[in-house]
């Protein structure tokens, strides 16, 4: 497969929100209610944090404060007290859609200098992973414990019958172009039944073979061929009734996972099986297996046309800290203790971005809900393929406006000439700095 990168944000609003790493707002280790100090604070958008907390405070006999804030107020809660230094964090967290502009803020300590050094290391990491962490200057701010390169994950039983084998290998040779889908789509259609879930179930592939970050290094809006490609296979997915018209994160879109649902189209109902669902590593654990049981263990994973990832979590430790020794000693836990690494693994299947862990377990693994395939070896090779150079802090707003252009596009409210034109308008209002083409 080429070495390529599909990192293509989530269309926010249109073809569904990032759940990466979704919350609650409950705050654990309210010291109000603890007369005992506090030693550590520590801030997410996420309570995956909890049990590792717990191990860290038994082993150091600390104290450690966990706040949680749901990720839509994350950023705009989080930024005040950083400013301010009053009530923030020791540590704290960032996602994938806001990474970018947290690391070149200068709230993170830069762990590439004394006495951390982590540079040190940097080859026992997932190099895209350990690569986002770092700032415009190559300062690496953050690091993460895990990477979220992403799948497309079908039913071996639709599979079987329609291309005569489930084997993930030859499924993934059967989809290894944007041609090839449309192939296996129509197959789909003739035996009654839908492809994907949704149009936006492609939008992680429209990077195609030329992965290109939304703005250049010359402060250039860029819409290339491939990004352009991505409104004509949406719109062809739609007029050839290749998807279930079940949108991301609806209703539908959880109920077809597990069972059959009816589709609507020029006024007739009918009733159909989506067969696959493009989603990323924590897809598995916390979208599929939630959602699904009658199907569980008719599932198995395989590659698509490119290479993509989505989400994940990084930390570090507050520049303005005055625990930074402890506060560092927590992050080194998370990305760097091979005995926790290991039993975290083993017990949530999150899949690691550091390598002497991964290199030790990736062997052993065999879930049953996928009929026993070891889909963690599959997600480390998907991983080496993946490079971070098109990550840029405006991704998630474009994402936002080019989605609402190919939905546009899709449903037949504008042309995609009049589609691209409202994008290119939305991002300079957006930004008036940009340079944006004009059409």
């Amino acid at each position: 497969m080429k070495k390529v990168l599909s990192l293509f944000m989530a269309f926010v609003l249109v073809f569904g929100v990032l759940a990466a790493c979704s919350g609650d707002s409950k705050t654990s280790g309210d010291s109000k209610s603890d007369k005992k100090k506090v030693d550590l604070k520590v801030w997410s958008f996420t309570d995956e944090l909890k049990k590792p907390i717990t191990t860290f405070e038994e082993k150091n006999g600390v104290k450690v404060e966990l706040t949680i804030v749901p990720i839509a107020d994350y950023p705009t809660k989080l930024k005040p007290v950083l400013e301010s230094g009053v009530g923030a964090p020791d540590v704290f967290t960032g996602e994938i859609a806001f990474l970018k502009q947290w690391v070149d803020a200068g709230y993170w300590e830069n762990l590439s200098e004394d006495p951390y050094n982590v540079n040190d290391i940097a080859d026992k990491y997932v190099p895209y992973v350990f690569d986002l962490g770092k700032d415009q200057d190559g300062n690496v701010r953050a690091l993460s414990w895990q990477t979220t390169p992403g799948g497309l994950f079908y039913k071996r039983s639709i599979a079987k019958e329609v291309l005569g084998t489930d084997d993930p290998t030859e499924i993934g040779n059967m989809l290894s172009s944007m041609d090839k889908v449309f192939e296996v789509s129509e197959k789909m259609k003739e035996k009654g039944y839908r492809m994907f879930p949704d149009e936006g179930s492609i939008r992680w592939f429209a990077q195609g073979d030329n992965p290109q970050p939304w703005v250049n290094e010359d402060n250039e809006l860029k819409l290339t061929d491939q990004k352009i490609e991505f409104l004509d296979y949406a719109k062809k997915l739609r007029e050839n009734s290749y998807t279930a018209l079940a949108p991301e994160w609806s209703p539908s879109w959880f109920e077809a996972m597990d069972k059959p649902i009816k589709v609507k189209e020029d006024g007739k109902e009918q009733e159909t099986q989506v067969f696959s669902y493009v989603l990323p590593t924590w897809g598995l654990h916390s979208v599929l297996k939630t959602n699904v049981k009658d199907s569980s263990g008719d599932w198995a994973v395989t590659n698509g046309p490119s290479p993509y990832f989505w989400g994940g979590t990084w930390l570090g430790v507050y520049n303005k800290s005055e625990n930074k020794e402890l506060a560092y000693d927590f992050v080194k836990m998370m990305t760097q203790d091979d005995e926790f690494l290991t039993e975290w693994a083993k017990e949530t299947g999150d899949v690691l971005s550091y390598l002497p862990v991964t290199n030790a377990i990736k062997d052993d693994f065999s879930d049953e809900f996928l009929g026993g395939q070891n889909n963690y070896q599959f997600f480390l090779e998907q991983a080496k393929e993946i490079e971070p150079g098109i990550v840029t802090k405006y991704d998630q707003q474009l994402d936002t406006f080019y989605g609402n252009a190919v939905q546009q596009y899709v449903d037949g409210k504008k042309s995609k000439d009049d589609a691209i034109k409202e994008f290119y308008q939305k991002a300079q209002n957006a930004y008036p700095d940009l340079k944006v083409p004009k059409k």
